[in-house]
């Protein structure tokens, strides 16, 4: 299973929101390039980045520190928040970044997201964030109709190749994650799952990496000390 360790950006600071609420953040570190080294350091091959500023607003908020990240190397980052143009595509590969995530814009504009695929094939995901059941947007405080396995089924029939699946209610709240959801989600065929949200022991990540999950997001439970980045790579992480 591929591990990718989090980092959250709001305001340059490296930050965890609870259940996707900004009114609810914990500072992690003031220096995003440190804790990427500190991964790596710990043998981790995978980064997740998130700009939480462009999320909410779609502005181009943390641009240079995440090209200070790419920067120093070693990883293969994937990066989303605020992704809603294929000039901010662009941007981003051409900096280095290996895979940006859509959001909110493949709910918004859903044939925008379909000629995205077809054109940068798997350097496109989407980041699925349901709450109840449903797909959520614009920094995870509007709902859309549409529920989220459904969602994904249609993405895969776009060709997207990579979904980020999010349970907001588990998010940031190390309660565990949502091991049966995820077990419909690797039914839909052709199509690579990664968990995201409350994933907080290595018991987890072991049914997930059985069942088929891809790849696992962590993310507060390293900050917190609940899992250890080393130990999870040696257990399941994989090359």
């Amino acid at each position: 299973m591929e591990i990718f360790p989090a980092i959250d950006l709001r305001g340059g600071q490296v930050v965890r929101l609870f259940q996707g609420d900004y009114d609810k953040e914990t500072v992690y570190g003031q220096d995003p390039c440190a804790a990427a080294r500190g991964f790596l350091e710990a043998g981790a091959q995978y980064l997740h980045l998130v700009d939480l500023d462009g999320a909410r607003d779609g502005a181009l908020a943390n641009f240079e520190t995440i090209a200070a990240i790419v920067r120093q190397g070693g990883l293969y980052i994937e990066v989303g928040g605020g992704i809603r143009t294929e000039e901010r595509i662009r941007q981003y590969l051409d900096l280095g970044v290996g895979r940006c995530i859509l959001g909110t814009i493949a709910v918004k504009d859903f044939g925008f997201t379909a000629r995205m695929a077809q054109k940068y094939g798997d350097r496109i995901a989407v980041g699925v964030d349901a709450r109840d059941g449903f797909v959520a947007v614009n920094g995870w405080k509007e709902l859309s109709p549409e529920r989220g396995a459904d969602f994904c089924r249609r993405l895969r029939d776009a060709g997207i190749k990579t979904v980020i699946y999010t349970d907001i209610s588990r998010d940031g709240a190390e309660q565990g994650t949502n091991l049966e959801l995820y077990r419909q989600l690797v039914q839909i065929e052709g199509l690579s799952v990664t968990a995201s949200g409350g994933v907080s022991s290595l018991e987890e990540l072991r049914e997930l990496e059985a069942m088929g999950v891809r790849a696992a997001i962590l993310g507060k439970a390293l900050y917190t000390g609940r899992l250890d980045l080393k130990t999870v790579i040696k257990e399941v992480g994989t090359c």
